[in-house]
């Protein structure tokens, strides 16, 4: 039975139609109708173009109200939309065209070269963003009601084999997400939520959803600059914004001895487990800071912390959100108390699967729940703690690095024997890789460098290479990262 529901974008245009939907930077204002019109209009245009109802539209772009517009216009079309991380290099955005089925590829301008030879390589129709506005509308009707079990848009994580999974989110993950964090964080009218992070990634994307069911203006950036949302808290009524530990240490240091306007209510810190020190050093400056945890799987957040309880509970993830659950599991058992294990969640949220993934969807949900991978614990108040965000898994600067894909690189030389990727703390992004690498004949670390920045983003290039006789392995053959970790230790020392 499908659950219909009127289009989000319609329905906020009818009920606040002048109120504020996004601010720039520039001073570009665009009401709630302003953005609705034009979503439909760019919908009737890219229809000219030719997808079929259900296609997958790839979208390649930077935060813009352009990237908004045509997201909006894929809905109108009851599209999916898959969304490009700009980072990535040509040869791994090929190979997310394929995963997921891409039939059409939208570009920013900017975008027009990487787009072409994307287009090119896959016989896809490619169209930049102005010359999406250049086509003959097509006269057609815009759906206006939306099927809450439909998927919406679809987002890259990779798993420990470093091959990249699209998350299918539907309509109903968006929707369920939205609610489950105005219930946790309240909604106040004078709302107004900076988005800085890339709206390709969950974090982003999610922020923009809830502004139309809210009714709640953001306040959009392109990129992050310090200085930029500094000034926005400071002097353009941001009450809200979501940072990484790496972020929030640059805002931090802006502040410096000033102190955040009282209408500044909430940072909320994601991405992987914050340093302890930096908590301590908001908690100095007053900043108030609300930690959460999430994954692409989850529609962003399902566990944050409360605002009351920040200070008692300073390195919690807080609670899971209404109507979210979470479990602690290990060897087949939920944990007790104090019990370190997988953390295991369910709630309607979370993402039905992986696209044409079976393998993946099996391992990772069992019985209802998602096998997060992630490790942690919960106090006797039910207080989640984040251990680690997979034993393997390197966070850099809020970036999900998996060793495995980086490996994968670094084994196409035919030079390189082995290799070993492992992350090492950074004052700056947290963790950085580095890699060890067993040589069959001579190479220099300048060609293997060269060959990994065009086949890699630049945050999964390794910032070492090291050249070893062995790597450490156990009795099964088993690579031991902790043992490599302790490698890139004593290197930095």
């Amino acid at each position: 039975m499908s659950h219909i529901m009127e289009h989000w974008l319609e329905k906020r245009a009818h009920l606040s139609p002048h109120d504020t939907a996004i601010e720039t930077v520039t001073g570009e204002v665009w009401t709630f109708r302003q953005l609705r019109d034009a979503a439909c209009d760019l919908a009737k245009r890219v229809a000219s173009i030719g997808p079929k109802e259900t296609s997958h539209i790839g979208i390649l772009s930077n935060n813009s109200v352009d990237m908004i517009l045509h997201f909006f216009a894929c809905t109108y079309l009851q599209c999916p939309a898959v969304f490009f991380n700009t980072r990535l290099s040509i040869a791994e955005l090929k190979q997310q065209c394929d995963i997921a089925d891409v039939e059409m590829l939208l570009t920013a301008d900017q975008y027009h070269t990487i787009g072409k030879e994307l287009a090119d390589e896959k016989n896809l129709p490619h169209y930049t963003f102005r010359e999406v506005k250049q086509c003959q509308p097509l006269s057609i009707s815009v759906a206006t009601d939306i099927d809450l079990d439909v998927v919406c848009s679809m987002m890259f994580t990779s798993g420990t084999t470093g091959i990249p999974k699209a998350v299918m989110h539907t309509f109903n993950n968006h929707w369920s997400s939205a609610i489950s964090s105005a219930l946790h964080l309240g909604l106040y009218s004078s709302d107004k939520w900076l988005a800085c992070l890339p709206l390709f990634h969950i974090g982003g994307l999610s922020i923009v959803i809830k502004s139309v069911i809210y009714g709640m203006p953001i306040y959009l950036l392109e990129t992050f600059d310090e200085k930029q949302v500094h000034d926005a808290i400071m002097y353009q009524q941001v009450t809200m914004i979501s940072v990484v530990a790496v972020t929030c240490q640059r805002l931090l240091h802006v502040l410096g001895d000033q102190r955040y306007p009282d209408t500044f209510r909430c940072m909320l810190l994601g991405g992987g487990p914050a340093p302890k020190s930096l908590l301590e050093q908001a908690r100095e400056k007053e900043v108030p800071i609300v930690q959460t945890y999430g994954m692409t799987e989850t529609c962003s957040q399902i566990a944050t912390l409360s605002a009351s309880d920040a200070l008692r509970k300073l390195g919690s993830a807080g609670k899971a959100l209404f109507p979210a659950s979470l479990q602690i599991w290990q060897d087949e058992k939920q944990q007790s108390t104090g019990q370190i294990g997988e953390i295991v969640v369910r709630g309607p949220m979370v993402t039905k699967g992986y696209y044409q993934r079976p393998d993946a969807n099996q391992s990772v949900f069992q019985n209802g729940w998602l096998y997060t991978g992630d490790v942690g614990y919960v106090d006797d108040e039910g207080f989640l703690y984040v251990v680690d965000r997979r034993s393997d898994l390197i966070i850099s600067g809020g970036e999900n690095i998996y060793p495995a894909e980086v490996e994968d690189v670094l084994l196409q030389l035919s030079a390189i024997n082995e290799a070993g990727v492992v992350g090492i703390k950074n004052q700056t992004w947290g963790e950085v890789p580095i890699a060890f690498v067993v040589l069959s004949e001579t190479i220099d670390q300048e060609t293997i460098l060269s060959h990994c920045k065009k086949n890699l983003a630049s945050f999964k290039v390794p910032k070492q290479i090291h050249f070893v006789d062995d790597l450490p392995r156990n009795a099964t053959n088993k690579l031991q990262r902790h043992r490599l970790k302790e490698w890139g230790t004593k290197h930095q020392a």
